[in-house]
Protein backbone atom coordinates (compact mmCIF):
# COMPACT_ATOMS: atom_id res chain seq x y z
CA UNK A 1 0.00 0.00 0.00
CA UNK A 2 1.11 3.61 -0.87
CA UNK A 3 2.04 5.55 1.74
CA UNK A 4 3.04 8.82 1.06
CA UNK A 5 1.89 11.94 -1.19
CA UNK A 6 2.63 15.34 -2.72
CA UNK A 7 -0.76 17.15 -4.81
CA UNK A 8 -0.32 20.10 -6.24
CA UNK A 9 -3.20 22.19 -6.70
CA UNK A 10 -3.11 25.61 -8.48
CA UNK A 11 -4.85 29.04 -8.50
CA UNK A 12 -7.96 29.74 -10.17
CA UNK A 13 -9.60 32.91 -11.06
CA UNK A 14 -13.34 32.82 -10.12
CA UNK A 15 -16.15 34.76 -11.20
CA UNK A 16 -14.91 36.20 -14.43
CA UNK A 17 -16.30 39.70 -14.21
CA UNK A 18 -19.95 38.47 -15.65
CA UNK A 19 -20.22 34.85 -13.41
CA UNK A 20 -20.32 35.85 -9.59
CA UNK A 21 -20.14 32.70 -8.00
CA UNK A 22 -21.13 30.41 -10.37
CA UNK A 23 -17.82 30.84 -12.87
CA UNK A 24 -13.82 30.00 -12.79
CA UNK A 25 -11.05 28.56 -14.43
CA UNK A 26 -7.55 27.53 -13.62
CA UNK A 27 -4.47 29.10 -14.34
CA UNK A 28 -1.13 26.75 -14.18
CA UNK A 29 0.26 28.94 -11.51
CA UNK A 30 1.14 29.67 -8.55
CA UNK A 31 -0.71 26.55 -6.26
CA UNK A 32 -0.41 24.93 -3.15
CA UNK A 33 1.10 21.41 -2.45
CA UNK A 34 -0.26 18.96 0.32
CA UNK A 35 1.38 16.19 1.81
CA UNK A 36 -0.37 13.11 3.19
CA UNK A 37 1.27 10.63 5.00
CA UNK A 38 -0.30 6.96 6.58
CA UNK A 39 0.10 6.99 10.39
CA UNK A 40 -0.46 4.15 13.02
CA UNK A 41 -1.88 7.07 14.97
CA UNK A 42 -5.62 7.49 14.28
CA UNK A 43 -6.86 10.89 13.18
CA UNK A 44 -5.96 13.74 10.73
CA UNK A 45 -2.74 15.22 12.47
CA UNK A 46 -1.30 18.50 10.37
CA UNK A 47 2.41 18.47 11.47
CA UNK A 48 3.73 21.18 9.32
CA UNK A 49 2.43 24.15 7.51
CA UNK A 50 4.76 26.70 5.21
CA UNK A 51 4.31 29.89 3.53
CA UNK A 52 1.47 31.06 5.91
CA UNK A 53 3.47 32.84 8.25
CA UNK A 54 2.20 31.29 11.06
CA UNK A 55 -1.32 32.08 10.57
CA UNK A 56 -3.13 28.83 9.85
CA UNK A 57 -4.81 26.65 12.73
CA UNK A 58 -3.10 23.59 13.46
CA UNK A 59 -6.31 21.76 14.07
CA UNK A 60 -7.78 20.25 11.30
CA UNK A 61 -11.43 21.33 11.35
CA UNK A 62 -10.63 24.86 11.32
CA UNK A 63 -8.20 23.94 8.44
CA UNK A 64 -9.21 23.79 4.77
CA UNK A 65 -7.06 21.00 4.07
CA UNK A 66 -7.71 19.28 7.21
CA UNK A 67 -11.87 19.51 7.37
CA UNK A 68 -12.10 17.59 4.20
CA UNK A 69 -9.84 14.78 5.16
CA UNK A 70 -12.23 14.37 8.56
CA UNK A 71 -14.82 14.24 6.39
CA UNK A 72 -13.72 11.74 4.21
CA UNK A 73 -12.59 9.29 6.88
CA UNK A 74 -15.91 9.86 8.71
CA UNK A 75 -18.37 9.16 5.93
CA UNK A 76 -15.85 6.75 4.21
CA UNK A 77 -15.72 4.67 7.17
CA UNK A 78 -11.89 4.90 6.88
CA UNK A 79 -9.49 3.10 9.29
CA UNK A 80 -6.52 5.08 9.11
CA UNK A 81 -4.66 7.77 10.61
CA UNK A 82 -2.79 10.77 8.58
CA UNK A 83 0.36 13.15 8.97
CA UNK A 84 -1.01 16.29 6.96
CA UNK A 85 1.44 19.18 5.67
CA UNK A 86 0.13 21.84 3.51
CA UNK A 87 2.81 24.13 1.89
CA UNK A 88 1.09 27.29 0.85
CA UNK A 89 2.51 28.61 -2.38
CA UNK A 90 0.72 31.64 -2.74
CA UNK A 91 -0.37 34.56 -0.82
CA UNK A 92 -3.28 34.85 1.56
CA UNK A 93 -6.71 37.09 0.49
CA UNK A 94 -5.15 37.37 -3.00
CA UNK A 95 -8.67 36.54 -5.01
CA UNK A 96 -6.53 33.47 -6.39
CA UNK A 97 -8.56 30.53 -4.53
CA UNK A 98 -6.00 30.14 -2.13
CA UNK A 99 -7.80 28.21 0.22
CA UNK A 100 -9.45 26.46 -2.55
CA UNK A 101 -6.37 24.99 -3.50
CA UNK A 102 -5.30 23.24 -0.15
CA UNK A 103 -8.95 21.89 0.12
CA UNK A 104 -8.75 19.93 -3.35
CA UNK A 105 -5.43 19.44 -3.21
CA UNK A 106 -5.80 17.31 0.11
CA UNK A 107 -8.98 15.56 -1.07
CA UNK A 108 -7.47 14.24 -4.37
CA UNK A 109 -4.45 13.43 -2.54
CA UNK A 110 -6.55 11.26 -0.13
CA UNK A 111 -8.29 9.52 -2.83
CA UNK A 112 -4.94 8.66 -4.63
CA UNK A 113 -3.17 7.68 -2.14
CA UNK A 114 -5.89 5.17 -0.59
CA UNK A 115 -6.72 4.33 -3.96
CA UNK A 116 -10.76 5.16 -3.19
CA UNK A 117 -11.53 5.77 -6.58
CA UNK A 118 -14.10 8.70 -5.86
CA UNK A 119 -15.98 10.72 -8.68
CA UNK A 120 -14.77 14.09 -8.97
CA UNK A 121 -18.59 14.91 -7.95
CA UNK A 122 -18.07 13.12 -4.80
CA UNK A 123 -14.44 14.72 -4.29
CA UNK A 124 -15.94 18.30 -4.86
CA UNK A 125 -18.42 17.94 -2.07
CA UNK A 126 -15.41 17.10 0.61
CA UNK A 127 -13.66 19.94 -0.59
CA UNK A 128 -16.00 22.60 -0.43
CA UNK A 129 -16.66 21.64 2.97
CA UNK A 130 -13.06 23.17 3.23
CA UNK A 131 -13.54 26.36 1.45
CA UNK A 132 -16.28 27.00 3.40
CA UNK A 133 -14.26 27.08 6.21
CA UNK A 134 -12.30 30.35 4.45
CA UNK A 135 -15.23 32.12 3.06
CA UNK A 136 -18.03 31.11 5.38
CA UNK A 137 -20.28 30.08 2.46
CA UNK A 138 -21.20 27.35 0.19
CA UNK A 139 -19.52 28.30 -3.11
CA UNK A 140 -17.46 26.40 -5.73
CA UNK A 141 -15.98 28.74 -8.92
CA UNK A 142 -12.56 28.37 -6.87
CA UNK A 143 -13.12 24.71 -5.93
CA UNK A 144 -14.81 23.29 -9.40
CA UNK A 145 -12.14 24.80 -12.03
CA UNK A 146 -8.94 23.31 -8.91
CA UNK A 147 -10.39 20.24 -9.08
CA UNK A 148 -11.66 19.81 -12.64
CA UNK A 149 -9.07 21.39 -14.51
CA UNK A 150 -10.29 24.55 -17.42
CA UNK A 151 -13.10 26.62 -17.53
CA UNK A 152 -16.16 25.79 -15.26
CA UNK A 153 -19.53 26.83 -14.98
CA UNK A 154 -21.52 25.76 -11.80
CA UNK A 155 -25.00 25.71 -12.74
CA UNK A 156 -26.66 25.19 -9.19
CA UNK A 157 -25.76 24.20 -5.50
CA UNK A 158 -28.63 21.65 -4.32
CA UNK A 159 -26.24 19.90 -4.96
CA UNK A 160 -23.36 21.24 -6.90
CA UNK A 161 -24.14 21.00 -11.20
CA UNK A 162 -20.76 21.51 -12.38
CA UNK A 163 -20.61 22.33 -16.81
CA UNK A 164 -17.04 21.37 -17.86
CA UNK A 165 -17.14 24.64 -20.70
CA UNK A 166 -14.24 24.27 -23.68
CA UNK A 167 -11.94 27.37 -24.44
CA UNK A 168 -10.13 28.21 -27.84
CA UNK A 169 -6.80 26.58 -27.55
CA UNK A 170 -4.90 30.36 -27.71
CA UNK A 171 -6.77 32.01 -24.67
CA UNK A 172 -4.18 33.64 -22.28
CA UNK A 173 -4.41 34.73 -19.11
CA UNK A 174 -2.47 37.86 -17.36
CA UNK A 175 -2.74 37.62 -13.50
CA UNK A 176 -1.71 40.67 -11.20
CA UNK A 177 -1.45 40.60 -7.84
CA UNK A 178 -0.68 43.77 -5.76
CA UNK A 179 0.88 43.10 -2.36
CA UNK A 180 -2.21 44.11 -0.67
CA UNK A 181 -4.75 41.15 0.92
CA UNK A 182 -8.39 41.46 0.86
CA UNK A 183 -10.65 39.12 2.96
CA UNK A 184 -13.15 36.86 1.11
CA UNK A 185 -15.58 37.85 4.07
CA UNK A 186 -14.78 41.55 3.84
CA UNK A 187 -15.07 42.05 0.13
CA UNK A 188 -18.22 39.97 0.27
CA UNK A 189 -20.25 42.26 2.82
CA UNK A 190 -19.89 44.56 0.11
CA UNK A 191 -22.09 42.91 -2.02
CA UNK A 192 -25.77 44.71 -2.74
CA UNK A 193 -28.39 42.60 -1.31
CA UNK A 194 -31.00 43.34 -4.24
CA UNK A 195 -29.93 44.08 -7.92
CA UNK A 196 -32.28 46.35 -9.79
CA UNK A 197 -33.77 44.24 -12.93
CA UNK A 198 -31.89 46.16 -15.34
CA UNK A 199 -28.40 45.36 -14.35
CA UNK A 200 -29.23 41.85 -13.67
CA UNK A 201 -30.97 41.30 -16.98
CA UNK A 202 -27.19 42.83 -17.96
CA UNK A 203 -25.08 40.43 -15.54
CA UNK A 204 -27.94 37.95 -17.74
CA UNK A 205 -26.98 38.64 -20.88
CA UNK A 206 -22.97 38.75 -20.23
CA UNK A 207 -22.66 35.62 -18.48
CA UNK A 208 -24.49 33.72 -21.69
CA UNK A 209 -22.56 35.43 -24.13
CA UNK A 210 -19.09 34.51 -22.33
CA UNK A 211 -19.91 31.10 -22.53
CA UNK A 212 -21.38 31.37 -26.35
CA UNK A 213 -17.91 33.69 -27.30
CA UNK A 214 -15.94 30.55 -25.55
CA UNK A 215 -17.98 28.14 -27.35
CA UNK A 216 -17.81 29.85 -30.98
CA UNK A 217 -13.75 31.45 -30.67
CA UNK A 218 -15.72 34.56 -30.76
CA UNK A 219 -12.76 36.98 -29.06
CA UNK A 220 -15.24 40.02 -29.94
CA UNK A 221 -18.30 38.46 -28.09
CA UNK A 222 -15.81 37.55 -25.60
CA UNK A 223 -14.39 40.20 -25.11
CA UNK A 224 -18.02 42.50 -24.82
CA UNK A 225 -19.40 40.13 -22.17
CA UNK A 226 -16.35 40.80 -19.80
CA UNK A 227 -17.99 43.31 -17.65
CA UNK A 228 -19.48 43.17 -14.23
CA UNK A 229 -22.34 45.60 -13.40
CA UNK A 230 -22.53 43.59 -9.78
CA UNK A 231 -19.75 43.17 -7.76
CA UNK A 232 -16.88 45.14 -9.70
CA UNK A 233 -18.37 48.24 -9.05
CA UNK A 234 -18.86 48.35 -5.31
CA UNK A 235 -15.07 46.65 -4.93
CA UNK A 236 -12.93 48.64 -7.38
CA UNK A 237 -12.05 50.73 -4.92
CA UNK A 238 -10.45 48.28 -2.23
CA UNK A 239 -7.88 47.79 -5.07
CA UNK A 240 -5.46 51.11 -5.47
CA UNK A 241 -5.04 52.00 -9.30
CA UNK A 242 -7.56 49.77 -10.39
CA UNK A 243 -9.39 51.59 -13.04
CA UNK A 244 -5.96 52.41 -14.42
CA UNK A 245 -4.58 48.77 -14.36
CA UNK A 246 -7.63 47.81 -16.20
CA UNK A 247 -7.64 51.25 -18.62
CA UNK A 248 -3.75 49.87 -19.26
CA UNK A 249 -4.69 46.22 -20.70
CA UNK A 250 -7.44 46.91 -22.28
CA UNK A 251 -4.84 49.77 -24.20
CA UNK A 252 -2.45 47.03 -24.69
CA UNK A 253 -4.59 44.32 -26.83
CA UNK A 254 -6.99 42.31 -23.54
CA UNK A 255 -9.88 40.86 -25.01
CA UNK A 256 -11.48 41.85 -21.24
CA UNK A 257 -10.38 42.55 -17.44
CA UNK A 258 -12.04 42.23 -14.22
CA UNK A 259 -10.97 41.73 -10.70
CA UNK A 260 -10.21 37.97 -10.13
CA UNK A 261 -12.51 36.61 -7.25
CA UNK A 262 -13.28 38.89 -4.21
CA UNK A 263 -9.42 40.56 -5.12
CA UNK A 264 -7.34 42.38 -4.96
CA UNK A 265 -5.71 40.39 -8.06
CA UNK A 266 -7.00 41.49 -11.25
CA UNK A 267 -7.26 39.25 -14.47
CA UNK A 268 -7.39 39.99 -18.04
CA UNK A 269 -7.85 37.83 -21.12
CA UNK A 270 -5.84 37.87 -24.12
CA UNK A 271 -6.22 35.83 -28.19
CA UNK A 272 -2.73 34.75 -27.77
CA UNK A 273 0.28 34.62 -25.44
CA UNK A 274 2.28 37.54 -26.85
CA UNK A 275 -0.26 39.74 -25.74
CA UNK A 276 -1.03 38.55 -23.19
CA UNK A 277 2.68 39.15 -21.60
CA UNK A 278 2.09 42.90 -23.27
CA UNK A 279 -1.12 43.52 -21.44
CA UNK A 280 1.04 42.15 -18.07
CA UNK A 281 3.92 44.23 -18.13
CA UNK A 282 1.53 47.57 -19.18
CA UNK A 283 -0.82 46.51 -15.90
CA UNK A 284 2.31 46.58 -13.52
CA UNK A 285 3.40 49.60 -14.95
CA UNK A 286 0.38 50.99 -14.06
CA UNK A 287 0.38 49.45 -10.52
CA UNK A 288 4.27 50.66 -9.74
CA UNK A 289 2.55 54.28 -10.73
CA UNK A 290 0.43 53.83 -7.86
CA UNK A 291 3.26 53.10 -5.57
CA UNK A 292 2.85 49.06 -5.08
CA UNK A 293 4.55 46.12 -5.98
CA UNK A 294 3.27 43.16 -7.29
CA UNK A 295 3.49 39.85 -9.35
CA UNK A 296 2.42 39.07 -12.63
CA UNK A 297 1.45 35.69 -13.93
CA UNK A 298 0.61 35.01 -17.74
CA UNK A 299 -0.80 31.14 -18.09
CA UNK A 300 -2.92 29.24 -21.14
CA UNK A 301 -6.14 28.05 -19.02
CA UNK A 302 -4.98 24.72 -16.96
CA UNK A 303 -6.73 21.74 -18.31
CA UNK A 304 -5.17 19.19 -15.88
CA UNK A 305 -6.45 19.98 -12.81
CA UNK A 306 -4.93 18.62 -9.27
CA UNK A 307 -0.97 16.89 -10.14
CA UNK A 308 0.61 14.01 -7.89
CA UNK A 309 4.01 15.32 -7.25
CA UNK A 310 5.24 12.07 -6.19
CA UNK A 311 3.20 8.96 -4.15
CA UNK A 312 5.64 5.88 -2.67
Amino acid sequence: MNREIIVFASATVSNIACGFDIMGFSINRPGDEVVIRISPEPGVRIVKITGDDGRLPKDPLKNTAGKPLISMIEKLGLKTGLEVEIHKKMPFGSGLGSSAASAVAAAFALDRLLELNLSREELLLYAIEGEKIASGSVHADNVAPALYGGFTLIRGYNPPDVVEIDVPENIYCTVLHPDIEISTSESRSLLPREIPLKNAITQWGNAAGLIAGLLKSDYALIGRSLQDVVAEPVRTHLIPGFKEIKKAALENGALGCSISGSGPAIFALSASGGTASIVGEAMYQALIRTGLSGEIFVSQINREGPKVLYIK
